[in-house]
């Protein structure tokens, strides 16, 4: 059995898919799943061992470049790629417009979100089958429900991600009680204040733990080093990969974030997580686990210090 999964973005989606690949080895054992996927989150995929081959799209870097040969070309080796093989399922669990195109280039009965419960309604019309999925639900209820309905499997399969952190070395990583903080997020509405990372750190700190920042861009790093500049001991990490950063949290003993997808590849991978929301609704898309897993604030009413701290205090004793 041959089977195709269409989440291509963003990090967070990604992660919630996850359990789709775990729930469907468990069901079908002997079932050969690939997933098509953004370039830049292809690495998320590859750490389940049950996904056999991952299919980069390049959809985000192509649309800015259609005036290129170049771009048409690799446009042409993607559906050369995800039409190799004739599909049992191709299951689309974005239930966008642009996952659904994508779907149609792959060869297999074509199934996905109805039009009342698709992100993007028109999605619906490219399916062969679509499947009435509660809005109301978290992300990865709605991806494994989804699932579940399009195989004709019962719903209450108990939840797992599958994937576990790489044990490459880490050398510049010293200190044995790291915890991590996601200081940074895609948008700057959605940042907690400096001063709050600056207090929760030494609250850190004089619990005996390493304060941990890694950061991306250049501004997340010039954002990470002046909260580690008043922090006396916590460390800024080098640029590092997704591997790389799955390595890091199987080290974390708390990851402790803003809103976004690294959040949730803690909570996947049953690292104590706290999410600090300050402008979105973490009842949809909040950090979803079996391990302790906290989604603290919401739009306009994000938590103080005290709250995050005494929440960490929590997972810390859970975790002894």
């Amino acid at each position: 059995m041959r089977i195709l999964l269409v989440k291509t973005s963003s990090l967070g989606d990604v992660i919630h898919n996850l359990p789709v690949v775990s729930d469907l080895r468990r069901v079908f054992p002997a079932v050969r799943i690939a997933w098509c996927v953004e370039e830049r989150f292809a690495d998320i995929p590859r750490l389940h061992p049950a996904v056999a081959q991952v299919i980069p799209v390049a959809w985000r870097r192509w649309r800015k470049a259609l005036q290129r040969l170049d771009t048409w070309r690799q446009m042409r080796d993607f559906r050369r790629a995800i039409g190799a093989v004739e599909y049992d399922l191709v299951l689309d669990t974005q239930g966008l417009l642009k996952s659904a195109l994508i779907a149609r280039q792959a060869h297999g009965r074509r199934c996905g979100y109805a039009a009342e419960a698709a992100r993007e309604p028109l999605a619906a019309r490219f399916y062969d089958a679509t499947f009435v999925i509660p809005r109301n639900a978290h992300a990865v209820l709605r991806n494994r429900w989804l699932a579940a309905a399009a195989c004709d499997y019962p719903v209450d399969l108990p939840l797992d991600y599958g994937i576990c952190a790489p044990t490459d070395e880490l050398p510049w990583l010293h200190g044995e009680r790291p915890v991590v903080l996601f200081t940074a997020t895609s948008r700057d509405d959605k940042l907690w204040d400096e001063a709050n990372w600056c207090n929760l750190g030494q609250e850190l700190l004089a619990r005996g733990l390493t304060p941990v920042l890694p950061a991306g861009s250049a501004s997340e790093r010039r954002r990470a080093e002046r909260i580690a500049a008043v922090l006396a001991g916590a460390l800024v990490a080098p640029p590092l990969t997704l591997p790389q950063i799955a390595g890091l949290l199987g080290r974390a003993r708390l990851v402790i974030g803003v809103d976004t997808g690294l959040a949730h590849l803690a909570a996947a991978m049953n690292v104590p997580v706290i999410a600090i929301y300050v402008a979105s609704e973490p009842a949809l898309t909040g950090v979803h686990g079996r391990g302790f897993a906290r989604n603290l604030g919401r739009p306009g009413q994000p938590p103080a210090v005290a709250e995050v701290v005494a929440h960490a205090d929590q997972a810390l004793l859970a975790s002894q």
